[in-house]
């Protein structure tokens, strides 16, 4: 799990976000319910997502499934200029975060990348069975931020210590699945990075 969440802050993505602070373009909204010294608890509303599977932990297979997710909006792109309203069937490749799904509960761990897709966008049917279009209801996640350059551990730390932050407050979560948030390249001077969990 840790190389996958390595490989999504290493994606050569350019930070376009919104919203809040750390957002300077498009990102889901949210506003905050309460915050914690370790943790926020936000209300997200119901947002719109791209979502490939990711085969492995490797980087190269997260590296696949965000080529994926690009070829996907890309095709999507082209697909809405042949209509009469180009602009509305445009999937951008700019809006953060990107997600990294990790269900862990069972058996050997299952990985998703997602891209945030905002609100207004219309796109044609989908025609690619690798890539699903995802609508997540308005939801209560619980949200870790920490900062400095991602590494490979850096990951599953922030999870381990945000569920141990949500269990001493009393919250109730899933225990089974969280997501590394991602809003900068890898390279980018400062991080802004999130590990999600959603409330039970």
């Amino acid at each position: 799990m840790a190389q996958v969440m390595f490989a999504l802050f290493a994606l050569f993505l350019v930070s376009v976000c919104t919203g809040q602070d750390f957002c300077v373009g498009k990102c889901p909204h949210y506003k905050v319910l309460e915050a914690y010294p370790d943790f926020e608890v936000r209300l997200y509303d119901t947002s719109t997502w791209i979502t490939t599977k990711i085969d492995s932990s490797q980087s190269s297979d997260v590296l696949a499934a965000n080529s994926r997710l690009k070829d996907y909006a890309k095709k999507q792109t082209e697909a809405g200029t042949r209509g009469t309203e180009s602009a509305s069937f445009e999937i951008s490749s700019d809006t953060w975060p990107a997600l990294v799904k990790v269900t862990d509960g069972k058996g050997d761990p299952e990985f998703a990348l997602s891209w945030f897709i905002p609100p207004g966008t219309t796109t044609p049917e989908n025609s690619d069975p690798l890539v699903q279009l995802e609508s997540k209801p308005e939801a209560t996640v619980y949200v870790r931020v920490f900062d400095g350059a991602p590494s490979i551990q850096s990951g599953q730390e922030n999870a381990k210590k945000l569920r141990e932050a949500l269990i001493t407050a009393g919250k109730t979560f899933d225990h089974d699945t969280y997501n590394g948030a991602g809003y900068e390249s890898f390279f980018s001077l400062t991080h802004h990075n999130e590990i999600w969990i959603y409330a039970a």
